[in-house]
């Protein structure tokens, strides 16, 4: 079968892996195990930080990639509530367990260093496949699980949204803000969102955001802050300055879900204004199992749309991958696997 395969570990600071598209052998399932022929793969951040040698746990040689959809080709022994032909999305979360709180140690994400998506066969546990809401497209299916199952558990589970209340999500575009835009507009919150580019912050409005602003703009914490109110909850992929933002914006006994850190470490916090607003601080990453699947029930109740950018052919990965580190799309990128 043909695969996009990582050859090379780099360090941090050196130039990024080259990937490879190679025939390599087909996988056969174990007991427990569903071989899945896959149909279209999508990207992450993720990826591009493995070619970069800035994710632990990179092994070599294997195959990037944590999002993917297809069909079932071959099921393991013992494997039962599924059919071979069954059309199916893969939770990349892999060994969350018993503990909804936080994952167990050996707790990994699919693609590198177990073998992920970029490819035209995966096997995978049965307990991380899912049947694939009937009205997706292959392309939506396989933009949805890992920023999807992110953004679920930041809104909802850690968040608590209520309907009613104002979320302000900074940084719309990428994936999980996208995704996160979409699951608090469906649980009928009023959402804020800021970006540097007008033209994603009306795409936002497009997808039911209540309105923006453009972070590049002076005074924009003042700005949002006339427009929204405050914030009852904010999801925060950014970190440094914006997070001291994000306090600055929340409204008394306020909520604040970090799951990431583009801006890097926050520094100089004025602690007065955590404890005298009462705020909640929680720090969030993917998600269980059951979160998955409460993720994609609630995507198939609302027939929300999951937001894809752009599309490439898998032999194209590189290409795709070299749009993700511009920056500029709103929405995922997909790959198209080869049958």
């Amino acid at each position: 079968m043909k695969a996009i395969v990582l050859k090379d570990k780099v360090n941090p600071g050196e130039k990024k892996a080259e990937l490879y598209l190679e025939e390599v052998p087909m996988p056969k399932p174990g007991p427990g195990e569903i071989l899945v022929q896959l149909r279209t793969a999508a990207l992450n951040r993720r990826d591009i930080f493995i070619r970069y040698g800035m994710y632990p746990g990179i092994q070599v040689p294997s195959t990037p990639g944590a999002d993917g959809a297809g069909t079932i080709a071959e099921l393991g022994e013992g494997v039962q509530g599924f059919e071979v032909g069954n059309e199916v999305v893969i939770n990349p979360a892999m060994g969350w367990g018993d503990n909804p709180d936080f994952p167990k140690p050996t707790f990994s994400v699919l693609g590198v260093p177990i073998d992920g998506t970029y490819a035209q066969y995966i096997k995978i546990p049965a307990e991380n496949v899912f049947k694939k809401p009937q009205y997706l497209s292959w392309e939506a299916a396989a933009a949805l699980p890992l920023a999807g199952l992110t953004a679920y558990r930041s809104v909802v589970t850690k968040g608590q949204v209520k309907e009613g209340e104002t979320v302000i999500i900074p940084g719309i575009g990428g994936g999980v803000a996208t995704f996160a835009l979409q699951i608090a507009v469906a649980l009928g919150a009023k959402v804020y969102v800021t970006s540097s580019s007008d033209e994603k912050i009306e795409k936002a409005i497009k997808l039911g955001a209540a309105g923006g602003i453009n972070y590049r703009n002076e005074n924009w914490v003042k700005e949002l802050k006339k427009l929204s109110g405050g914030a009852d909850l904010s999801i925060d992929s950014i970190g440094g300055d914006t997070f001291n933002d994000l306090i600055n914006l929340a409204k008394p006994g306020g909520r604040i879900v970090s799951f990431g850190a583009t801006l890097g470490a926050v520094n100089n916090v004025v602690m007065p204004r955590i404890f005298f607003k009462q705020l909640t601080i929680m720090g969030s990453t993917m998600g269980t199992p059951k979160e998955f699947a409460d993720m994609l029930a609630l995507y198939e109740k609302n027939e929300i749309e999951p937001v894809v950018d752009q599309v490439y052919p898998l032999e194209q990965v590189d290409e795709a991958h070299q749009q993700m580190e511009k920056g500029s799309q709103f929405g995922k990128i997909v790959l198209t696997i080869p049958n």
